[in-house]
């Protein structure tokens, strides 16, 4: 099965990536992809855009030369209660809210520790996605966020990026995967691409589902129809003008 949607990627508005938007939709098309999710950091990251850059996303097209675009953010954790930099007036604006954990917004703790965050996190109701929990940095008690997840209608990440830069996160990943698996969760997929050559490339992330059997059905970006569907269960939005890609 090809998966022709991703939900993570970083534009030049996060200033240690290094593609504009227009260069994803190149690339994105050259691939064949139908969505992209347009998720520069969180302020609190340090590099990162300016609230406005967010709440300013309502200008760019729902759909670009045949590519449909998501309006997002990759929000960063802040603390034990689940709090992230990503405000109302942001929320407003925005599709999609990833959350993760970066070490200049909250330093790794105790694996209770992190995990009591991780799960305030999921149970904040603007967060759709939790990006790349697999990061062996900051070790959780993965089976609890698994099942916290599936209660929240949250998607866990596997980030195909974390096979690269995050070395040692693979056996995390797998375990999650796993535990997503016989909780009857969502995992979600995303590049984490900081140039736009990488939009789409999901090669170990589909090699370790392959490997997990897990279910088609329960992978988020299988079809835009799907990715709509469980945005609008959370947000109450659904976004018709993707509907027809």
């Amino acid at each position: 099965m090809q998966y022709l949607i991703d939900l993570h990627m970083h534009t030049v508005a996060s200033t240690h990536a290094y593609s504009t938007v227009h260069e994803y939709i190149v690339q994105a098309k050259q691939k064949g992809l139908k969505i992209i999710a347009i998720t520069d950091h969180g302020m609190a990251l340090g590099d990162s855009p300016h609230r406005w850059h967010f709440i300013n996303m309502r200008v760019i097209p729902r759909i670009v030369d045949g590519i449909g675009i998501l309006r997002g953010i990759e929000a960063n954790i802040l603390n034990l209660q689940g709090d992230i930099d990503c405000d109302d007036g942001m929320y407003r604006e925005l599709d999609l809210v990833l959350a993760g954990f970066h070490e200049p917004a909250m330093a790794s703790m105790d694996i209770d520790k992190n995990t009591e965050a991780l799960i305030a996190t999921i149970k904040n109701p603007k967060v759709n996605i939790i990006s790349h929990p697999g990061n062996r940095n900051y070790p959780i008690h993965i089976y609890e966020v698994a099942k916290a997840a599936k209660e929240y209608h949250v998607a866990l990440e596997i980030n195909n990026s974390s096979f690269i830069s995050r070395k040692g996160s693979d056996d995390n990943c797998r375990e999650i995967a796993k535990a997503v698996k016989e909780v009857g969760g969502l995992i979600s997929f995303g590049s984490d691409s900081h140039v736009a050559y990488g939009v789409g490339n999901f090669t170990h992330s589909l090699a370790l589902i392959k490997d997990c059997n897990f279910p088609t059905d329960r992978i988020i970006n299988r079809s835009p129809q799907a990715v709509i569907e469980f945005l609008a269960i959370k947000t109450g939005r659904y976004i018709e003008e993707l509907a027809t890609l």
